[in-house]
């Protein structure tokens, strides 16, 4: 593809700044390149074919958003759809300028490659820095939301350690963290990113559940909502801009695929399959449960109940095969930066140091849509 198919940014270079050649040093900066999002290194290839690269694809944008769907449509009422389908255009689009931006040089490989290229080392790094904060905050979104949902499903239950009294959430979410913890040491994660897919089809099992408690379950689908709440139309964007966030691992699904020419195809698929998903869920939420609704719908969900149960353990089962997966990349950027990659102790003392920190941040702040919020604002719309 020429250059010229490329957006200007990715073609300027800094006053003074000689352009990326594929020279030794540039060889050096390449192996020591940041990780991706999806735990490979950044100067290799993907381990994703065509065919899984869509599942990754399909992955990175169909699961914890769906949750707080409603929630988002309760906020900005049934105007906001039109903005929901505005910002599912302008990142599909934005998904195909990426892919120019990595076709006008054979050196972009990654993300953070797509931010050297337009603005010199600095680009780099501050692409870098706004892309794995965001996988932190995934990361936390995961632990509230394993609290918020186990608490659902056991609410009486309390935690006593060393005489000290902990909430049933916030037992969960230490729990949740020492089960999880174990799977961020591993060094090769090829099996739970497959493991991984089937979270395409947990979203389908959490669909059909939510729809069968409002059909079937005595809920119904009778709420009428509102038209626009402008109050909540920050909020909703926010969470419509974290549903779409999977550019960060655009590069490296475009880069692996075995037929690169099929990208625009598959993204657009992927686009047009979660789209719908969330429509659907945003719209079967918003009518049983209307302005009522909670930041997780499961949350809203009848107690006891065999759907509602199927629906909340789908939900919980899905973080387990994730949680590694955002880990992981940030803890080998770290470890990258320290050259301390071959070290096994400290390599384990990192990750480690990172779980721990993500359930601190959750423990403190537990509202599970203004952490999705803050993603989808900050992070996923400033990227």
């Amino acid at each position: 593809m020429p250059r010229s198919a490329c957006p200007s940014q990715c073609l300027r270079f800094r006053a003074g700044r000689a352009p990326l050649v594929p020279d030794a040093a540039a060889g050096r900066r390449r192996r020591a390149a940041i990780v991706s999002p999806v735990g490979i290194s950044g100067g290799g290839a993907s381990e994703f074919g065509s065919d899984a690269g869509a599942g990754a694809a399909g992955r990175q944008l169909n699961w914890v958003g769906i949750l707080s769907i409603p929630y988002a449509l309760s906020q900005g009422g049934w105007l906001s759809v039109l903005m929901f389908t505005t910002i599912a255009v302008i990142c599909f689009y934005t998904g195909i300028l990426l892919q120019r931006c990595i076709d006008s040089s054979s050196l972009v490989k990654t993300y953070p490659d797509i931010g050297e290229l337009a603005f010199g080392r600095k680009g780099r790094i501050i692409v870098a820095i706004f892309m794995y904060l965001e996988l932190y905050l995934v990361a936390i979104d995961f632990m509230i939301l394993e609290g918020d949902n186990l608490e659902k499903l056991f609410p009486s239950v309390d935690f006593h350690v060393a005489g000290v009294k902990i909430g049933g959430k916030q037992g969960f979410v230490l729990i949740f963290s020492l089960l999880v913890l174990p799977t961020t040491w591993f060094r090769s994660l090829s099996a739970l990113a497959y493991v991984s897919v089937g979270g395409i089809v947990a979203s389908v099992v959490l669909i059909a559940a939510v729809i069968w408690v409002g059909a079937f379950d005595g809920v119904g689908f009778h709420e009428r909502g509102v038209l626009v709440h402008w109050a909540g139309i920050p909020t909703a964007m926010s969470l419509y801009s974290f549903c779409f966030s999977g550019h960060a691992v655009f590069p490296m699904i475009y880069t692996g695929m075995s037929n690169r020419k099929m990208f625009p195809t598959v993204l657009l698929l992927c686009f047009i399959i979660c789209t719908l998903s969330y429509g659907l869920m945003g719209v079967v939420g918003y009518l049983m449960y209307g302005e009522s609704l909670k930041s997780q719908v499961t949350l809203n969900l009848p107690s006891r109940n065999l759907s509602s149960s199927i629906a909340i353990y789908t939900t919980l089962i899905n973080p387990f095969t994730k949680f590694a997966l955002l880990v992981t990349p940030i803890a080998e950027a770290i470890e990258d930066t320290l050259h301390v990659g071959k070290n096994k102790a400290v390599s384990v003392s990192i990750r480690t140091s990172l779980v721990v920190s993500t359930t601190i941040v959750a423990l403190v702040v537990p509202y599970f849509a203004y952490a999705v919020a803050l993603t989808g604002s900050f992070l996923s719309g400033t990227a």
